[in-house]
């Protein structure tokens, strides 16, 4: 069966589909990278000395590390949603059409 699509969407499809697979790209590195440079969580006590971290030494890096958190959930979502819209591309319209 031969759906008699207009030209244009032919044509953008194809530009939709690069579009969204360096989104993807770019959101996947972002989460990688995001992730690396978030610090461990630790416990209150040293292993080496013993001695507990103060309130101060605790949250010290945590609005970095709370940056971190909303970028790397903020462009998981963005990945997630972009690869459903790439592949929803190929059943509105498959290669071969």
């Amino acid at each position: 069966m031969i759906l008699d699509v207009p030209v244009w969407v032919t044509n953008s499809f194809p530009i939709i589909r690069i579009v969204l697979f360096a989104i993807v790209v770019l959101c996947a590195v972002i989460v990688i990278a995001s992730t690396l440079f978030q610090n461990e969580e630790s416990s209150d006590t040293d292993v080496i000395t013993g001695v507990q971290e103060s309130y101060y030494s605790k949250n010290k890096g945590g609005s970095r590390d709370a940056k971190l958190k909303i970028i790397t959930i903020t462009c998981s979502i963005i990945l997630a949603v972009c690869v459903v819209l790439y592949f929803v591309t190929f059943l509105i319209m498959p290669v071969g059409a």
